[in-house]
């Protein structure tokens, strides 16, 4: 497994090894004992699944304290490019985002530390996204961010006229004016 270091401190890619032959593939989606000796020591409590199809937008999603979510990511089968945006009040990277195309063909995680809001596109025709997470869902704190929001200036690869969106998500407010408490 290879830790790749974004641009924002603590906001991981994971590579993990992939075993490959005329068969298929195998990889360890996830080892506990590998990753808290390379320090990252977390608990998860939570595996969710979702299925879209392209142009779905999914986020800026997130849930405020003490209910904060660490989620570490991946794609079982299509491509999404994933997004992560830093809402740390007290971080120098506040406001900031990085993205990362996930697909089943380069088997990358995304590790999004508490403190994060988090969203996808869907870029193929089909998507089966995976998300394992450190604390439950709690529907009284989820809360989220406008996916184009224009201070953010996101680009999510897919174009305006296909991209579908959720009403719910439509609703979110801007960064300048969502409840945060990180």
């Amino acid at each position: 497994m290879e830790i790749i270091q974004t641009k924002i401190k603590d906001l991981l890619i994971i590579k993990p090894k992939v075993f490959e032959d005329a068969r298929g593939y195998f990889t360890e989606a996830y080892n506990e004992k590998q990753f808290a000796e390379r320090g990252i020591n977390i608990t998860f409590c939570q595996d969710n699944r979702s299925k879209s199809s392209y142009g779905v937008i999914r986020g800026l999603h997130y849930q405020l304290n003490p209910a904060s979510q660490t989620k570490l990511v991946s794609v079982i089968v299509g491509k999404v490019y994933d997004v992560a945006v830093d809402l740390r009040r007290n971080s120098p990277t506040f406001g900031q985002w990085v993205g990362v195309e996930l697909s089943d063909a380069n088997h990358l995680q995304f590790l999004i530390p508490q403190g994060f809001a988090h969203g996808f596109s869907v870029l193929s025709d089909t998507a089966i996204f995976s998300y394992k997470c450190d604390n439950f869902y709690a529907p009284q704190l989820d809360r989220g961010i406008m996916y184009n929001d224009p201070a953010l200036g996101i680009d999510w690869q897919v174009p305006t006229e296909k991209q579908l969106i959720s009403e719910k998500d439509l609703r979110h407010p801007i960064l300048n004016d969502a409840e945060i408490n990180f």
